[in-house]
């Protein structure tokens, strides 16, 4: 089928990583959003995201969403992207109401947008395993239109701290529809879960724009016009009257018929959403031999595997900024 390819992509940075603020303290003792960290002292995650976007869409359809209240991190790291590419939110309202004004702001740009959408907290240990994915989605969302297509990751392991995606079939390389998704199951679950096929739920995803706003239903028909209505300086008294909003829980869940899942080969992918989890990267890697290429980055950012070597060791930061449970 012959049909018009017009991708962007939107990387997701505007959380403030709450689960890992007593590892991303600096000098200081000031919480730095993980997706400004580095994993091991390259560039920040969201770079790397960045990076990731910027292979499957043009630079100038390649956009971000963050706060205003991280500017200091985020200002000079996006300096290179166009300016209506950064969408800034006055304050965090969830990953709802983030992925809402981006979709807003893309569609009046270009109505006829495909949008993939990742977040900025990954780790992948093969690249183009992921970008292939990526491109695949797009195509698949380009030529059918009325389907979002998520992502999917082939289970290592039947790991509690991960979201599952079971699709309705074991279809390989093609598309599934999706029957539910079950969030951070038990143990006992998980392994029923790779039985049956499911896969983990990245939250990576593409659909067209006005498709992936169709999610947002009745319910937020005047948050969706007040959105296209308001001017930068009214966006912050629009968030002052908006609750917090899960995109995954709020939105996904319950709109199954319109979902399509890809399985994704296995990449080495995880997310570095709490320090166990970046103990367990880190360890991987260690033990694989992998080493991170070098790229070029704008400064120097706060190292996850430095500050997790220093609370593993029990130094003075502990006493300083209170224990965390490396566990969790």
């Amino acid at each position: 089928m012959k049909h018009r390819l017009n991708t962007w992509a939107l990387v997701l940075a505007g959380g403030s990583g709450s689960r890992l603020h007593g590892l991303t303290r600096n000098s200081h003792g000031i919480v730095v959003p993980k997706q400004f960290c580095s994993l091991q002292g390259g560039p920040s995650l969201l770079q790397e995201a960045l990076q990731r976007a910027a292979a499957i869409a043009p630079m100038q359809r390649v956009c971000t969403v963050v706060a205003d209240q991280h500017r200091q991190w985020w200002g000079e790291m996006l300096s290179y992207l166009p300016e209506e590419n950064i969408i800034s939110q006055p304050r965090n309202r969830g990953t709802g109401y983030g992925v809402l004004l981006s979709l807003v702001r893309i569609a009046e740009r270009d109505p006829d947008a495909v949008v993939v959408m990742l977040p900025a907290d990954h780790y992948l240990s093969d690249e183009d395993v992921m970008i292939q994915s990526l491109r695949e989605a797009a195509l698949y969302a380009s030529a059918d239109r009325n389907s979002i297509y998520v992502l999917g990751i082939q289970p290592d392991e039947a790991d509690t701290e991960l979201g599952y995606i079971l699709p309705a079939q074991r279809s390989g390389q093609k598309p599934s529809a999706v029957l539910r998704f079950i969030e951070k199951p038990t143990s006992v679950r998980a392994r029923s879960l790779l039985e049956q096929g499911a896969l983990w739920n990245a939250f990576i995803m593409a659909g067209a724009a006005s498709t992936l706003l169709r999610l947002f239903d009745s319910r937020y028909d005047s948050t969706v016009a007040a959105m296209r209505a308001a001017h930068r300086a009214d966006i912050s008294r629009l968030y002052d009257g908006l609750r917090d909003l899960d995109f995954s829980r709020d939105v996904l869940q319950g709109n199954e018929s319109m979902l399509q899942v890809l399985s994704v080969p296995k990449c080495g992918w995880t997310d570095l959403g709490t320090p166990k989890r970046i103990g367990m990267t880190l360890e991987r890697i260690l033990e694989a031999e992998i080493t991170t290429p070098h790229r070029p980055y704008v400064a120097p950012h706060l190292n996850l595997a430095h500050e997790y070597d220093r609370l593993q060791r029990g130094v003075e930061y502990s006493e300083k900024f209170g224990r965390i449970d490396l566990r969790a």
